[in-house]
């Protein structure tokens, strides 16, 4: 299999076929190889337009819902950003050829562990991971220009707002443990103007705070 030629058809047909318009974003689905994110008995399943387990009950995302999240955020490329949620590290990757510095984290350890490796692997040097509760964020690191979920959450964490930079922006679903819609929240004057960008369905965040 050419993954090559896999990617470019993936690109164009469910990204730039879906309305996907931001260069940044395309040229980062151009250039990330997808097939190093997922379980080895799935590599020929990679550019599929769906979800994919990556083991522990957590999955990579369809490619167009990444592109879509990324897109949202208007990335120009001297944001920091926080991802809640490293999972396989595909968004990851995404977001680290449009941002400055991306700042990760996943509460289960051998996914960070194993993503990490693929970032050193692919020369992926402005990508710091972290392991715990993503819906705590990261305070050391912040404000964040942009920051990303990428998992289901009951609602917007209150502690990722307060690390949001005023005018930054948040993308996360929003919703039950089985279906979510996908929000926009740009941060205006310490208030979330919200967006709403259609259903979704993610695998749920997992944090104290909803306990």
């Amino acid at each position: 299999m050419d993954f090559r030629i896999e990617r470019e058809k993936m690109v164009r047909i469910q990204i730039i076929g879906r309305g996907i318009k931001d260069k940044n974003v395309i040229f980062a689905m151009l250039n990330t190889l997808r097939e190093n994110f997922v379980l080895e008995q799935n590599k020929k399943d990679a550019y599929l337009d769906c979800p994919l387990s990556i083991g522990m009950g957590q999955t990579i995302s369809q490619p167009y819902m990444v592109a879509l999240m990324t897109q949202c955020l208007s990335l120009k490329g001297v944001e920091r950003v926080l991802e809640v949620g490293t999972g396989s590290g595909y968004q990851t990757a995404i977001l680290s050829h449009i941002a400055k510095i991306v700042y990760t984290i996943e509460r289960l350890k051998e996914l960070s562990e194993r993503a990490g490796i693929i970032f050193k692997e692919m020369n992926l040097k402005n990508i710091q991971t972290f392991i715990g509760d993503g819906s705590q964020g990261l305070i050391q690191f912040s404000p964040f220009d942009a920051i990303i979920v990428t998992a289901g959450s009951q609602r917007i964490p209150e502690k990722l707002i307060e690390q949001l930079a005023d005018g930054g922006k948040i993308v996360i679903p929003v919703g039950s443990t089985s279906y979510q819609e996908l929000f926009l929240g740009i941060k205006i004057n310490n208030k979330l103007k919200i967006k709403k960008y259609g259903g979704c369905v993610f695998v749920p965040l997992i944090s104290k705070s909803f306990e």
